[in-house]
């Protein structure tokens, strides 16, 4: 079984998004780490080279894969910001018509500003995803 190459490191979360070139990128990538801190109250920890992730789960799927993964995250992409909502997307409909200018894709939000997007539903948006994935995985 091939091993997951994006795992938790001890690079520097302020480091990696002070290299980010894009300085509306960068501010944006500040506000959504004050943000998902403050809906976790865990602290932000680098996964792989390009994802601040928070908090942790253990998975095992019924084919025998198991890993840990983070709660919640985000990484400042090239083209968009792109927060990952672990739940996915389809427990959220009411939430998601609310959300504005966004695409998706299995557990990634895609994000060019965050005023495309209302914080308020993002952050309701997110809270309710790290629930479902803490009490599922407890």
């Amino acid at each position: 079984m091939a091993e997951l190459k994006t795992k938790l490191n001890e690079g520097s979360v302020t480091q990696f998004l002070d290299g980010v070139e894009d300085e509306k990128k960068r501010t944006d990538s500040y506000k959504i780490l004050d943000l998902m801190k403050g809906i976790t109250g865990k602290e932000p920890k680098m996964w792989g080279t390009s994802i601040v992730g928070f908090g942790q789960y253990h998975y095992k799927y019924k084919s025998g894969q198991e890993g840990d993964w983070f709660l919640t995250g985000f990484s400042p992409r090239k083209q968009t910001l792109t927060l990952y909502i672990m739940s996915g997307f389809s427990k959220y409909d009411e939430l998601m018509a609310g959300l504005g200018k966004y695409k998706t894709g299995k557990a990634c939000l895609y994000v060019r500003k965050l005023e495309d997007i209302d914080e308020k539903v993002l952050k309701e948006l997110i809270r309710q995803s790290v629930d479902y994935i803490s009490k599922r995985y407890s």
